[in-house]
């Protein structure tokens, strides 16, 4: 499951920025990087889980599906959370820079 869910955050992630390129004002290619990242390493995970499980990989108990689809969901969120701080800090619209420094 975990896999599974950084696939699809991954395919919308690059979906949404192809849609917008060349122009990256959002810095979306940082979130498919993210996404992709996390994807792979859940497939390197999957790929070695198979070769000490064999056929049991593909009979996960409920609650360990669970606690899977959880994590990445964990992971997804903090894919989020990453790609707003860079944003922030990169603040490609000038929109914090001008909150910050507007007189009062």
């Amino acid at each position: 499951m975990t896999l599974l869910t950084t696939v699809f955050a991954a395919v919308i992630a690059t979906v949404v920025w192809y849609s917008h390129a060349p122009k990256d004002e959002m810095k979306v290619s940082v979130l498919c990087f993210l996404y992709w990242g996390a994807s792979l390493m859940w497939l390197v995970d999957a790929v070695f889980e198979y070769a000490e499980l064999g056929a049991d990989y593909f009979t996960p108990a409920a609650e360990d599906m669970l606690d899977d689809l959880f994590l990445g969901l964990s992971v997804v969120a903090l894919g989020l959370v990453i790609w707003l701080v860079i944003l922030l800090v990169k603040d490609p619209k000038g929109v914090v820079r001008e909150t910050l420094l507007k007189k009062r």
